[in-house]
């Protein structure tokens, strides 16, 4: 307690005590990593995918390793203590439940950016470091902007409607299952036919981003492993 009262009452308080360098050089890494990861998680991830479940768990990720490695950032083993973390990350996988694909992809993507945003020193630039966010925020963009609007989603469903499957009423077969299910079908395919059960199973490709809240095949599958 005398040690904190000598400290505020002493007129003779180094400024490095308050003031330094680093301390700068923290602020503005921190405010590029965090900017960074705001844009590619909230303005991207979100509006792609509307699943808000991950925004939290991904920033607050982004942010506690983005300080980990900063000031732990003196040690002498960057590399390994990088990959330690990617390590460390990619056994947990918050067993609780298992992550899909592609929330798995931003989970590394923001453990990246925080990791160079943080560790990379000495004579990597401040401009090559602002260049390499930015073109993770522009690859991010452009991957689920453009080319994934372009993707067609997967799933299988049990149809009951065995009179409209011969070829002649497929176009009624479209229209029935967009009004049923909402989603957009481009196109599908017929698989197991179970006639004394008169359903059928029938594998839609549809445009994932008119039903963001339908859960793909693929989402399925992760979610039951």
């Amino acid at each position: 307690m005398e040690f904190i009262t000598d400290i505020i009452t002493s007129p003779n308080i180094p400024s490095s005590f308050i003031y330094s360098n680093n301390v700068v050089e923290l602020l503005l890494r921190f405010i590029l990593n965090l900017a960074v990861t705001v844009f590619v998680i909230n303005y991207v991830y979100f509006k792609a995918t509307g699943k808000r479940s991950y925004v939290f768990t991904y920033i607050m990720i982004s942010t506690t390793v983005f300080f980990l490695c900063f000031l732990l950032g003196s040690i002498e083993l960057q590399l390994g203590f990088a990959l330690g973390l990617f390590a460390i990350f990619g056994i947990i996988r918050y067993r609780t439940d298992t992550i899909p694909i592609r929330e798995m992809t931003y989970l590394f993507l923001v453990i990246t950016i925080s990791v160079i945003n943080a560790l990379t020193r000495g004579e990597v630039s401040f401009g090559e470091i602002a260049f390499t966010n930015f073109a993770f925020m522009a690859t991010t963009w452009i991957m689920e902007r453009v080319w994934m609007k372009r993707h067609l989603a997967r799933r299988t469903i049990v149809y009951d409607r065995l009179d409209l499957i011969h070829p002649s009423k497929h176009k009624e077969l479209i229209e029935d299952l967009e009004i049923r299910t909402g989603m957009v079908v481009i196109k599908f395919n017929i698989g197991q036919i179970d006639l004394a059960k008169r359903s059928i199973k029938l594998i839609v490709f549809y445009k994932e981003e008119s039903t963001p809240n339908i859960l793909t095949d693929a989402e399925l599958s992760g979610n039951n492993s």
